[in-house]
């Protein structure tokens, strides 16, 4: 029986994918840089970071990509995600029922943690988790496990009593090296690749009826 779940934010919590794409797309335009050449999937999950060789390719050298971050930075910082808005309907929700049951509830994200905390305070979350990690602050980011077994440690529980929800192929692959089980909410949209995930689920909703056939 589960003790504990450890929940991805994008994604999971909040369907924000579409708002980040644009939002990155509408930067780089500005720098006359195209998007054009890239599946939207390979930012599912990922940070820019990880991603400035497949969008620049072969022009890579002529771009100063400390440079290039800082004013992505600052652009998010003017165009900030409407987190409010962007909060799955079922969220509180469900926190709230996994909350009644007794559960350890904790987020593990590859979003910067003050993101991660302003998303989970305007949407009126906050209070319904033990513990909130980011993979920024870890040795490296999702696929990497840090985040996840820092998470875990926190909460507390036994591996086998800890649940991740994730969405990506990256988080998923995080979860996973981290010894821990995870369930995917099911892909729909974007192609993710969720083979790795030991349970695919419809929705966030659609956790709460798993939850209670695996115990039975």
């Amino acid at each position: 029986m589960f003790q504990a779940i450890i929940f991805d934010m994008d994604g999971v919590l909040f369907e924000t994918e579409d708002f980040y794409y644009q939002r990155r797309s509408d930067f780089l335009q500005s720098k006359g840089i195209s998007l054009a050449h890239l599946d939207p999937l390979v930012f599912v999950g990922a940070r820019a970071s990880q991603i400035w060789p497949l969008i620049l390719g072969d022009d890579i050298e002529n771009w100063n990509i400390d440079q290039l971050e800082k004013e992505y930075a600052d652009y998010k910082l003017a165009h900030p995600t409407p987190y409010g808005q962007c909060v799955f309907p079922e969220t509180k929700k469900v926190l709230s029922v996994l909350k009644e049951r007794g559960l350890s509830l904790a987020v593990a994200s590859n979003t910067d943690l003050s993101e991660v905390n302003r998303a989970l305070t305007e949407a009126g979350i906050l209070s319904y988790f033990d513990v909130i990690f980011s993979a920024m602050d870890c040795i490296a980011c999702k696929p990497h496990p840090a985040v996840y077994e820092k998470a875990w440690t926190a909460l507390g529980t036994g591996k086998s009593e800890t649940l991740v929800i994730e969405d990506s192929q990256l988080g998923i692959a995080a979860g996973i090296a981290a010894g821990l089980e995870v369930w995917a909410i099911e892909d729909k949209k974007w192609g993710v690749d969720q083979s790795q995930a030991q349970r695919k689920i419809q929705s966030l909703a659609d956790l709460l009826e798993n939850l209670n056939n695996r115990q039975v």
